[in-house]
């Protein structure tokens, strides 16, 4: 019989606060497992949270309206259900220093950075028989966190945990470093003159810096760079829009155009589509395209169309225009905004011609356009000079996975399909 602690998940990348916003349990109430525990709310995300055990309520360390750092614990299960309940059964009375409402506590110390994307794991969030299982095999929890989760929300299962035992190696001794994750470098230390200003970071730029420190550190970004005729789609576009927003109730995009591309292209290279995981390449069935939304105020964020290869260029449309909503409203799931496995970024909507992107780990590539811009063109064909709509687009991937060759095919077909697509029959 033990006590398990559930700490504070995190909601997405760049998220390093959660507000409780509602128990749906009180002390001594019996839950089972990924029975909802409470409601948790972000500036990106409202979300209700299961319980990783089952078992009996003992402590519940926060009262609603805190808001706690991920990973700090904030309520404890009793797997044994004649258990003796708290003395108190109010929220944080038994908390030191617990945050108060709007007010954020100090970060509980972690052993890499916040967000190995997509691994709802991280922070602790395991199973008893995951974690019963990391025990007999005598792996600290904090080595659980570089496996990759193939279960609900990206969560370890037995499954994961055999495969890795079976490339762990036997009688390796557990390094405080998690495998795969490289050491983190001191930075160097600075003079400030007195014509200086001095801001601290916020939590959530930390968090962002650590994050894109660490995919630099861990993969080898290569870039792959080439220009689009998009001219016969920007006409198509201009001829059709009006009917299209009459049809679906918003706007068609480009970046309609290219995510349906992009799907169709990781269709071919499937490699492409793919995470690694130490010595493993693991090669992703489905194609869920994340796709970055700047929302007022937030930052970005990257939710995610899940089974995109099975969506038609409108049905791509109609799940990027639900998921816009949901991030401008702030009603983003924690599902929303996990499970990638490839991410697209438009930078032309800012007016920037190009630019080239962080991979976003444990993906092994980002896609990324610019704005469209007319310009004179040589046309080889017709030995000519005309004024054409063109767009600068870089595929950026993980030289550990994806080599030039891969990489620059890749970014080919993309750029090929988008100059011959014939837009009038996708929407028949």
């Amino acid at each position: 019989m033990s006590k398990n602690q559930v700490v504070m998940p995190q909601m997405g990348e760049s998220i390093t606060t959660g507000t409780i916003t509602k128990w749906h349990k009180k002390v001594g109430d019996k839950i089972e497992i990924d029975e909802i525990l409470l409601d948790i709310s972000t500036d990106k995300v409202e979300s209700e949270i299961p319980s990783p055990y089952s078992g009996k309520v003992v402590e519940l360390l926060y009262k609603e309206g805190d808001t706690i750092d991920v990973g700090r614990p904030i309520a404890t299960i009793d797997d044994d259900m004649n258990a003796a309940v708290s003395a108190s059964s109010a929220p944080a009375e038994k908390a030191a220093a617990p945050a108060t409402k709007k007010e954020s506590s100090s970060p509980a110390p972690t052993s890499a950075p916040a967000a190995v994307a997509n691994n709802a794991e991280a922070n602790g969030f395991y199973t008893p028989l995951v974690k019963a299982m990391a025990k007999e095999h005598g792996i600290a929890l904090a080595e659980l966190d570089a496996i990759h989760g193939s279960g609900a929300g990206g969560r370890v299962n037995r499954a994961d945990f055999e495969n890795y035992l079976k490339t762990r190696g036997s009688g390796a001794s557990v390094s405080k470093q998690p495998a795969g994750r490289p050491a983190t470098m001191e930075a160097p230390k600075f003079e400030h003159g007195k014509n200086t200003q001095i801001i601290p970071m916020d939590n959530m730029r930390k968090t962002i810096a650590k994050n894109m420190a660490y995919s630099k550190q861990v993969a080898p970004h290569v870039n792959s760079i080439d220009e689009v005729d998009m001219t016969n789609l920007v006409k198509f576009r201009e001829t059709f829009k009006d009917e299209f927003k009459k049809q679906e109730g918003f706007a068609l995009t480009y970046t309609h155009f290219v995510l349906y591309t992009l799907v169709q292209a990781l269709k071919e290279f499937p490699m492409v589509n793919a995470s690694i995981d130490g010595d493993n390449i693991i090669v992703k069935k489905d194609i869920n395209i994340g796709c970055a939304v700047a929302v007022p105020g937030s930052g970005l964020v990257v939710p995610v169309i899940k089974g995109a290869d099975n969506l038609s260029l409108t049905g791509i449309a109609r799940k990027l225009n639900e998921l816009v909503i949901k991030a401008k409203s702030k009603k983003l799931t924690m599902d929303d905004l996990t499970g990638g496995t490839y991410t697209f970024t438009n930078n032309g909507s800012f007016g920037v011609l190009a630019a080239t992107p962080v991979i976003l780990q444990p993906q092994v590539g980002i896609f990324c356009v610019g704005a469209i811009k007319k310009r004179p063109v040589v046309l080889e064909k017709e030995n000519a000079i005309a004024i054409r709509d063109m767009m600068y687009a870089t595929h950026t991937y993980d030289h550990r996975l994806v080599d030039g060759e891969l990489g620059s095919m890749f970014l080919r077909f993309v750029v090929q399909k988008l100059e011959s697509l014939n837009a009038k029959e996708l929407f028949l």
